[in-house]
């Protein structure tokens, strides 16, 4: 076994009144998994795998539904700043889509974990740097906590895998359609915040 094992997203009991804090320990956590699904094989890679998968989905969603509304309107320059950030995450859904089609051992997966992985950094950064510090500066503390919690009431709601209850076959099991889990995370993002 792996000595290394990050909490699924929601599990590790944070307090979590600031989205921009939240949302910055979310791109550890995901470097994190990054590191075990690289440094585990078989089925502590598929392990890994899954929910790398659905801490990006979590996060990934959470930004569309909660982040980048707020970044729109609440900075100058906001819509360039997410239009940037939307690119970015398409380009890194393509490249997990494709991971989405191989089994963990399939000696394709590494290069294109690789290449998410540089995608997914390079995104991070960019967030960090052109849009979550424009929101701290731009909201105040109540709005900050508000979002933040939307964010952890959607990862408490986010499914586990992309298919519940359907625990047999190997591929489903650790890969799944990465599509369907993001469109599942999306609708407990928004029935969190009371939109769904």
């Amino acid at each position: 076994m792996s000595e290394l094992h990050t909490p699924p997203a929601g599990d590790d009991m944070a307090k979590d009144d600031d989205v921009v804090a939240l949302l910055m320990r979310q791109h550890g956590d995901i470097r994190n998994l990054f590191d075990e699904v690289e440094a585990a094989e078989g089925e502590e890679r598929r392990d890994a795998f899954r929910r790398l998968v659905r801490l990006l989905a979590v996060h990934e969603t959470a930004e569309e539904e909660v982040v980048h509304p707020f970044a729109r309107k609440g900075f100058p320059g906001g819509e360039q700043v997410v239009a940037e950030r939307l690119a970015e995450e398409k380009a890194a859904k393509e490249t997990l889509a494709a991971l989405d089609e191989l089994d963990t051992d399939d000696p394709k997966f590494m290069p294109q974990l690789l290449k998410l992985r540089k995608d997914v950094q390079a995104h991070a950064r960019a967030e960090e740097r052109y849009e979550f510090t424009h929101i701290r500066r731009s909201t105040d503390a109540d709005n900050l906590a508000a979002m933040a919690k939307a964010i952890k009431a959607a990862e408490a709601m986010a499914p586990t895998r992309p298919h519940p209850g359907v625990e047999s076959g190997a591929k489903n099991m650790a890969l799944g359609p990465v599509a369907a889990l993001m469109d599942r995370t999306k609708d407990a993002v928004r029935k969190a915040m009371g939109k769904g």
